[in-house]
């Protein structure tokens, strides 16, 4: 059978989960989406809040992977712990709380494995090797699919990992730079690839923060909390579409919606 997923990128502030839970159940229709992950590491600007994780899972998210703002809101951290389908980055030490991936149900009988890993270029905390830590989780279980959200800020980082799991997992794609890639492919193996999702918040914005506050930054103004923008909003996300027989992605499409 042929499986639609839904990669929705990294959700900034409380209009960017107010947009999502608009826009999401009208998207999975329109789609006949399978199955749908969002990033939420920004939903509460640095971090993700009980409140807003039960609301994206309420618009059809089936699984809310993070990145290097898990940590933001420590009121996050027993929810997930209880709840197996918010993922931490799989590479954090061994001693952190949560889960970095997880095998979930999917249609009709199949199963589907959820990575989230983070980069270790230009970020600010020492993480394990992402390339080694996934070689651990494929010996781990089998499913039917396995999907990674890599979390990190240099393009090269992605797009060697894309290759380093082309042929041995369906779809990789990059969060955390909130800028949508235009290299949307299938890599020779199978390995359905973009190296960046975007965001789904404000449009009028630097990253999803207001344009001032960034500009301060650049200009050497004394270091503030970040605001997410006002105005509009957006979603970027994309659709990866999978032969569940022979286990390689079939194509992958941008589906972007503006606010």
């Amino acid at each position: 059978m042929e499986l639609r997923v839904l990669a929705i990128g990294d959700v900034v502030g409380e209009s960017g989960v107010d947009f999502l839970c608009r826009h999401l159940p009208t998207l999975r229709r329109q789609y006949d989406i399978h199955f749908t992950v969002v990033n939420g590491e920004n939903a509460a600007s640095n971090g993700l809040m009980p409140q807003q994780a039960r609301d994206i899972f309420s618009a059809g998210a089936d699984v809310i992977t993070m990145g290097n703002h898990t940590w933001g809101k420590r009121q996050i951290v027993d929810e997930m712990e209880r709840n197996p389908y918010i993922l931490r980055p799989a590479n954090y030490t061994s001693r952190a709380p949560g889960r970095g991936w997880g095998i979930f149900d999917g249609p009709r009988g199949t199963t589907i494995r959820v990575v989230n890993l983070i980069g270790r270029c230009s970020m600010d905390s020492n993480f394990d090797n992402p390339f080694t830590k996934m070689d651990e989780i494929l010996k781990e279980g089998d499913a039917t699919l396995t999907l990674v959200d890599f979390h990190a800020e240099a393009t090269s980082e992605k797009i060697a990992l894309g290759w380093y799991l082309d042929g041995r997992v369906q779809a990789l794609w990059g969060t955390h730079t909130h800028v949508p890639t235009a290299d949307t492919q299938v890599f020779p193996k199978g390995l359905g690839f973009v190296t960046d999702l975007g965001m789904t918040g404000p449009t009028q914005s630097v990253i999803g923060i207001h344009p001032s506050q960034a500009i301060n930054r650049f200009l050497g103004g004394l270091p503030q909390r970040f605001q997410p923008a006002d105005g509009p909003c957006g979603m970027d996300g994309v659709l990866f579409t999978i032969d569940t027989n022979t286990r390689r992605c079939l194509s992958v499409e941008r589906v972007d919606i503006d606010g």
